[in-house]
């Protein structure tokens, strides 16, 4: 009789709220690289520590490609999109840095340094709107401020016009949005798609100083893309990290009220804004599952053979709860010591996020002027009513009603 026990299914629920999965405290300890089930009956390999998920983020003889064989999927949709052609994000050196080098510029911590009086003038209008608009009945912050934040900011950098600013952001909301029907996320994915191929179209005929531009100007034109590497790769900058980001304003937010304590630091010291988000970025991962991998040859990976084929998770999420790293982790410390190690939020290695310094930046501009604007801002229900994201998908929060005085 077989006593073989079956792995684990993955992705692990959360046990409440945001906090992560226990299983990953328990696999840190005994079990860090181990096989784990997915949906479609598949058994890659889990990897929990820190140091693990570093080393698969850039050992050379892994694999992005989501066409390669055994590369998994966390759903039946991502396998489907799979087939989709693929941008930066889903490719091997060279191709991904030759496409990746086509937008980084305009995304690097100085360029985003360059940017924040446009972000703070942005995030003071829309709180000036809300203000003025009264909290009777509590106001949802993900409508009025922590999604049309970040979505008139890369607008603006690819070069939407400002009458379309609105019309997108309810598109991208439908399209992100949990509670959306499938056919209102799959219609308002294609009205997206639809528009971006319109504006590289009216970019081809007359060039402005965007990124669509660039791309036309640099790339589409002299024949190194196509039109729809183009519209993919603008897609790509629109969407990828727009609903992360709203989530983590959401979860700052919240993290911030119930730590009262160092909400009253943050308040004091606005300055603190920088080591608050990053420890905020430490503290929740809200992309656990981009850190995917399938090997293109056999390795051993802290004692464990990994053989050709097989698909690895390295869990960011994990990594940044990791013991041996951070001590502590579960506790929330805007005050915490740190040395040279970094939290994964933004993943690690060459295909680290490619919009990061524009994402801190963004995030420090909230957190040093939204609760200097509304000192009294709070929960506009109870805190056991907080609604959030379903306990195996990545953590964020939908909606959040608030109130101020």
């Amino acid at each position: 009789m077989s006593t073989e026990v079956s792995p684990p299914k993955f992705p692990f629920s959360r046990p409440s709220a945001a906090l992560p999965p226990a299983e990953f405290a328990k696999l840190r300890a005994t079990n860090p690289v181990s096989r784990v089930e997915l949906w479609d009956g598949s058994h890659p390999w889990l990897v929990v520590k820190h140091k693990d998920v570093c080393s698969v983020l850039t050992d050379q003889r892994l694999s992005k490609q989501r066409q390669r064989p055994g590369f998994p999927e966390m759903n039946a949709g991502g396998k489907a999109a799979a087939k989709n052609r693929p941008t930066f994000v889903d490719m091997d050196p060279p191709d991904h840095m030759r496409q990746r080098s086509m937008v980084a510029s305009l995304f690097t911590r100085e360029r985003a340094e360059t940017m924040r009086p446009h972000i703070q003038a942005t995030a003071d209008a829309l709180l000036e709107r809300m203000i003025a608009g009264g909290c009777n009945p509590p106001v949802d912050l993900v409508e009025q401020f922590a999604l049309p934040l970040p979505s008139f900011i890369i607008y603006g950098i690819l070069g939407v016009p400002k009458e379309d600013l609105e019309y997108l952001t309810k598109c991208n909301a439908t399209r992100s949005n949990g509670s959306s029907t499938a056919a209102a996320a799959s219609n308002a994915n294609s009205e997206l798609l639809s528009y971006i191929g319109k504006l590289v179209d009216k970019r081809m005929e007359k060039p402005e100083d965007d990124m669509v531009s660039k791309l036309v100007v640099e790339q589409l034109k002299p024949g190194h893309i196509d039109r729809l590497d183009a519209i993919q790769i603008s897609f790509l900058m629109l969407v990828a990290g727009n609903a992360t980001l709203v989530n983590m304003i959401n979860l700052g937010v919240v993290t911030l009220l119930e730590h009262p304590q160092q909400l009253a630091d943050l308040k004091a010291n606005p300055s603190l804004a920088p080591a608050f988000v990053e420890e905020l970025c430490r503290y929740h991962t809200a992309s656990s599952f981009a850190t995917r991998r399938v090997a293109k040859e056999d390795i051993i990976l802290n004692g464990q053979l990994i053989k050709a084929g097989e698909g690895i998770i390295a869990s960011n999420q994990s990594a940044n709860r990791d013991e041996e790293v951070f001590p502590d982790p579960d506790k929330f410390d805007i005050h915490r010591k740190r040395g040279s190690e970094e939290a994964l939020g933004y993943g690690w290695g060459e295909h680290r996020c490619v919009a990061e310094g524009l994402s801190r930046v963004e995030l420090e501009v909230v957190f040093s002027t939204l609760f200097q604007r509304l000192p009294n801002l709070r929960l506009g229900i109870p805190h056991s009513e907080i609604k959030y994201s379903e306990p195996s998908q990545d953590v964020g929060i939908p909606e959040l009603p608030v109130v101020w005085d």
